[in-house]
């Protein structure tokens, strides 16, 4: 569907005309015609599918045909580099709707909490805010959404998951209980599913099945114990000198440090990137990264969905993501527009169950590398093997193979990324979960 065949107004249509964008996506063809009539909305959808514009274009809509004043449309996302990254596609948009919006997040210093101060009591249309940052403000008596008639939650499982519920009930018991409300998430957990029914007026559901990885990424998958992941690591790098973009991800903030330590040692330019960082340094890490400056982030999830870097080579899962459709998210920074990469998973004995689950969602059935030889044999497959904590070593040598190329279709259309992590708290102090 054509952005045309809409009903969108002729400020938005010309803002979508001057940035080149004409095709719908699938969430967007589904979401902007209930959004504009004023539904509420329940979506699940992945990040790269253009789920931003579905709810910002009717959104935009809404606020450039009314003559109220103050803050009219709430979004709130589990991270600062979500909130920044949704501000900046707003602004693109807004400029020709003649709206205004402000993002609200941990880490800046007094200048930046005294302009939140002043959107929030209604110098702005839209308020794009971590969950933890907003409340330091209405603590202080600095927010006034009587105006409030769209609120958003966008990626609400990754809030759920930060531990957010608590703050997002208290948030929303402030607002107009009249408004328009839109919950955005890329699973349909019970537990979102039970906090649509709490915030979200007899919702329409919409859902897109999630994108299988890019067709220049290479997959492979190495069998290996947690002891020999370090060693791995470096031994896999040594062949991949014309890789000048990779990262790693960690499940934990402890193994992000240690690699990152290991891998200084060997004089690689190698950056750690996790919530224990303070906001600052996560900014410059990342401008490092993106300008190239830094050839390896090791990172936890705060970097595995939506960060719109370009030209990434290799992506490693020095862990196994908990859930299956973190796998995509991880492996899709790389071989973005139409490009080529690769990407690199470690299983060990405690992860194979959840790997199994990977397959069957990209529907794939990889061989399994086995570690050279001189970091000894790797664990046996057992595609039953459930989590029991750390065993050791098996001793019994794994099946190798080749590595695999998935055949995922492109996206078209508008898109954009999201991110994760947020400040909380007050003005110069910082604080968020991995």
């Amino acid at each position: 569907m054509k952005f045309t065949d809409f009903g969108l107004n002729d400020a938005l249509l010309d803002a979508l005309y001057y940035m080149n964008f004409e095709e719908a996506t699938e969430i967007q063809d589904k979401a902007i015609p209930l959004i504009l009539e004023g539904k509420d909305v329940i979506g699940c959808a992945q990040t790269g599918t253009g789920k931003t514009a579905a709810f910002v274009l009717p959104i935009l809509n809404h606020i450039s045909e009314s003559d109220k004043g103050g803050v009219q449309t709430l979004i709130l996302c589990p991270t600062r580099e979500l909130a920044i990254q949704i501000d900046h596609q707003i602004q693109g948009l807004a400029y020709f709707a003649q709206a205004t919006c402000h993002p609200v997040y941990g880490g800046g210093d007094g200048v930046a909490w005294d302009q939140e101060a002043k959107a929030l009591k209604g110098g702005a249309d839209i308020i794009i805010a971590t969950p933890g940052r907003l409340l330091s403000h209405m603590e202080q008596g600095n927010v006034d959404f009587s105006e409030v008639k769209h609120l958003i939650l966008d990626e609400a499982d990754r809030m759920l998951d930060i531990g957010f519920y608590d703050d997002i009930i208290r948030i929303i018991k402030t607002l107009p209980s009249k408004r328009q409300s839109l919950m955005f998430s890329a699973t349909m957990a019970s537990k979102i599913r039970n906090l649509a029914k709490e915030i979200l007026n007899n919702p329409e559901e919409i859902s897109v099945a999630i994108s299988k990885p890019a067709d220049g990424v290479t997959q492979q998958v190495y069998l290996a114990h947690e002891d020999q992941k370090i060693g791995l690591t470096q031994h896999l790098l040594k062949d991949k000198e014309g890789f000048n973009s990779i990262i790693i991800f960690c499940s934990t903030k402890r193994k992000v440090e240690q690699l990152t330590r290991k891998l200084a040692q060997r004089n690689y330019s190698v950056q750690g990137m996790s919530s224990d960082y303070e906001q600052d340094a996560r900014e410059k890490a990342l401008s490092a990264f993106k300008a190239g400056r830094t050839r390896i982030m090791v990172a936890t999830d705060v970097m595995s969905r939506g960060i719109d870097i370009k030209g990434i080579d290799l992506v490693v899962n020095y862990d196994v993501p908990n859930d299956a459709e973190d796998y995509v998210h991880r492996i899709g920074r790389t071989a973005r527009a139409k490009t080529e990469g690769m990407a690199i998973t470690y299983v060990c004995s405690e992860d194979m169950y959840k790997f199994t689950k990977i397959e069957r969602l990209i529907e794939r059935d990889f061989e399994k590398l086995s570690p050279p030889e001189h970091l000894g044999e790797g664990p046996e497959w057992n595609a039953g093997a459930k989590s029991q904590g750390f065993r050791g070593r098996s001793g019994v040598p794994s099946r190798s193979g080749g590595s695999v190329s998935s055949n995922g279709r492109p996206q078209r259309g508008f898109r954009g990324g999201d991110q994760r992590h947020s400040g909380k708290g007050k003005p110069g102090k910082t604080g968020s979960a991995s």
